[in-house]
This record gives structure tokens, sequence and C-alpha cells, in this order.
């Protein structure tokens, strides 16, 4: 029972549990009512992937040392359950996407002491291989694009002369790459979805695949699954953490990433995306 798991790893009291549906990697995910009158969501998860949750608790818990983006506090963890603060629904509002895209900003500039992270990463059911690296051009190309590239061939997403093109473009990155950039403290996924707008209009960074990446990677997923009031939020950050010159041109180079794995999870259209992304830049 997840009350009964809950309670265990809190060491606190259930009054109620209610199935919010599937997160990441196919885990249930729940609210939780504390006999204190605290709510809390967990995440349980009975895959076979090694080290999920612990994985997103270390990225939770990195992204919220920067103080920027707010994320959820981890209240308590073990193998198979995640248990964090509970944000409680809201709407996006054009103050709240001001104020994500100031504290994105500052999160970015915390920075990370090398691209990728000290441990083992997973984005969506996927694992992400984040072995730390100080050349960004070749941490791109071999851990987070030619591998979900592999896999997106086997599922049938692309064919090889398809691959080939992408194969190409990673061939070309360190001159498409624009300006050298630090390492920045990424969410690593952040799509719209993971975007969650509290009942302020506050937003909220909830299942990152956290790790130290160029910053552009995480602008360019905004774009890929629109944010609610991107332009807003753009301009604020804009104005905190000046983007180099060209970064638009530079968004799909780095939706590579986001849309080879969706080609490895779900097939479809992605591949072909992920082809006319590649196309850009020959």
């Amino acid at each position: 029972m997840i009350g009964d798991r809950v309670a265990a790893v809190l060491g606190a009291k259930v009054a109620g549990v209610t199935a919010l549906g599937t997160g990441a990697g196919g885990s249930g995910v729940y609210r939780v009512s504390l006999l204190s009158g605290e709510t809390v969501f967990a995440k349980s998860y009975q895959g076979e992937a090694p080290g999920f949750l612990a994985a997103e608790a270390a990225g939770l818990r990195w992204l919220r040392e920067a103080d920027g983006a707010p994320v959820p506090e981890v209240l308590g963890e073990c193998e198979d359950l995640l248990v964090t603060g509970f944000i409680t629904p809201g709407r996006p509002t054009p103050a709240g996407a001001e104020a994500f895209g100031r504290e994105l900003a500052t999160m970015h500039a915390r920075g990370a002491q090398s691209f990728g992270a000290a441990w083992p990463g997973y984005i969506g059911a996927l694992s992400m291989d984040n072995t730390e690296s100080d050349d960004w051009a070749a941490f791109y190309t071999e851990r987070r694009v030619l591998p979900y590239l592999r896999a997106a061939v086997r599922r049938g997403a692309l064919d090889l002369d398809q691959a080939s093109l992408v194969e190409r473009v990673c061939g070309r990155i360190e001159e498409l790459a624009g300006p050298p950039e630090l390492p920045a403290r990424l969410h690593g996924d952040l799509w719209a979805g993971n975007v969650q707008w509290d009942v302020r209009g506050r937003a909220w960074l909830i299942d990152p695949a956290a790790h130290g990446g160029h910053r552009e990677t995480d602008l360019a997923m905004m774009a890929l699954f629109e944010t609610p009031l991107l332009e807003t939020t753009l301009a604020a950050y804009d104005e905190v953490h000046p983007l180099e010159d060209g970064w638009r041109e530079r968004v799909a180079l780095h939706q590579l990433h986001p849309l080879l794995v969706h080609a490895a999870l779900f097939g479809g259209s992605y591949g072909e995306q992920a082809v006319a992304a590649a196309r850009q830049y020959l």
C-alpha cells in the first residue's frame, strides 16, 4: 500500500491517498494527505531501471540548491518511492512567466562543475549517460545525440540514410554551437509538462533529467513542446542572463536530443522531425 510506504519513509501517519495517474518512466503518482494536515506528492516506481528515482531525487536537490526556479523539496526516498512537497495546480500568468524567466536564468547561471553530472541519469524511461566532460561538443554528440540516434534506428524511427544526416551534423557541432558557454545547471527535460504552475501562477520545475549542459538546450526544449507564455519568459530570461547572438538559429541543433529521445521511445514522426532539424545545418 502506498500509504503505508509513505508513512514508513516519512515517519508520519497517513490520512488518505489519491492516485493521480502515471508519471515519467511508467511510475505511479499520488497525492498523499498526512494526519498532520500536510499534503505531499509520492512517486512509486516498480520498473527495472536501477536508480531511476535516486537520479530524480539527486537532480531535484541539485536544482533546488541554485535558489533559482522553484523545485519541490525531497522529503523522503527509498529505492522504489520518492516523496516531495505537493504543488497545488494553478494556471500560468504573465507575471508568473516573467518571474519564471528570471528564476530560470538564475538557475542556469549558478552553473555546474562540468558537462554531465555526478550521478547516473534518466530521461523518461531511458538511461542517460552523465559521464562528466569539459568539452560540450563531444559531450553533446557522444552522450546526448548518438546513443538515442542508434536507439531510434533500432526502433525503426529512422533508416540508416537518415541517421547519416544526423551523424554529419554531429561532425560539425563545434562550429555550429556558437560562442563557448560555461556549463549551466540544466533541468534537462524542460517540456511544458515538467513546468507545474501553482495556484499563484508561479512555475515550478518537476521530473528533471538534471545535469550540467548548454543553457540553450533547456530553452530549445521549451520551444519544442511549447511552454505557455514562452516569449514572455524568454524576454525576462534575456534581461537577467543575456543570450548570445544567433541563439534562435541554434534552437533546432539543441532539439536533436529530445527529438531522438522521443523517436527512441515512441517512434512515429519524431524521427522525421529529427532529420528535418538536422537538415537545417547541412
